[in-house]
């Protein structure tokens, strides 16, 4: 079962920036497609972002956090980032990664909060 390790999250006004890591060794992570997601409270998880296995490095984003949030990847390391800025009370959730499409296991996940 592969690892995943997000982190990053904290409480941030709006307005205000975060970026979240998430590690995954020993999961050939050159080769799939990661995404982030997240869940805020009594609502179903939700895809936030994705990022292609491709060279190219195709990304696509939920519309709500279009223009705000970027996904990237650092195959060296394993890790999947997402730079989220502009950062809304409605992005309050737990965050995670997950390949695209999800796996079933998942991690602990990152608690972002913005106040308002």
């Amino acid at each position: 079962q592969v690892q995943l390790v997000e982190s990053g999250g904290g409480l941030v006004q709006a307005g205000g920036s975060l970026r979240l890591s998430c590690v995954a060794p020993g999961s050939n992570f050159s080769f799939k497609a990661w995404a982030w997601y997240r869940q805020a409270p009594g609502k179903q998880r939700e895809l936030v972002a994705r990022i292609s296995r491709a060279i190219v490095d195709y990304t696509a984003y939920a519309d709500s956090v279009k223009g705000r949030f970027t996904i990237s990847r650092e195959n060296a390391k394993n890790t999947v980032y997402l730079q989220m800025n502009s950062l809304r009370p409605g992005d309050t959730a737990v965050y995670y990664c997950n390949t695209y499409p999800p796996a079933d296991y998942w991690g602990q996940g990152t608690q972002v909060t913005v106040s308002s």
